[in-house]
């Protein structure tokens, strides 16, 4: 399986791709993703504020969203859920598990599963600011 991959490093610049804003406003060069893989534990914007913020965009909604983190903590594994995860994994510590956990998860996200069709949201949705914290307790940034 060949998979393209583009990586952030921070919350802000998540939502900065997703929008197509700034730097990442080609889209043939930047293009949204079949699946997002999110850590909770990011710089400017954490994973809770950055999946809240997907879920709010009438066009991301349906964006498929694996958050891929080390948390084992049942309150973010519950808010990551309440907010629209549509899965969630804690990063195992050995390399080998880690690689097979990956494998199988891109298996059944890109060959098994269906995707949705998404596209950009409108020019102006791309600020955390228009959004309410989310509630509960969310992971150390």
């Amino acid at each position: 399986m060949s998979v393209t991959t583009h990586v952030v490093d921070d919350g802000e610049k998540c939502i900065a791709y997703l929008s197509g804003t700034g730097e990442y406003a080609n889209r043939e060069e930047h293009p949204l993703p079949d699946l997002l893989l999110l850590d909770l534990k990011m710089p400017k914007a954490n994973g809770f504020d950055v999946l809240k913020w997907i879920r709010s965009q009438p066009s991301l909604s349906s964006m498929r969203v694996v958050v891929l983190t080390s948390s084992e903590r049942i309150r973010d594994i519950n808010l990551a859920y309440e907010l629209g995860a549509n899965s969630f994994l804690t990063k195992p510590l050995n390399f080998t598990d880690f690689t097979n956990t990956i494998g199988v998860m891109l298996k059944y996200w890109l060959e098994k599963s269906h995707k949705p069709e998404i596209k950009r949201p409108p020019a102006g949705s791309s600020s955390l600011d228009e959004q309410a914290a989310p509630s509960g307790e969310a992971a150390d940034r």
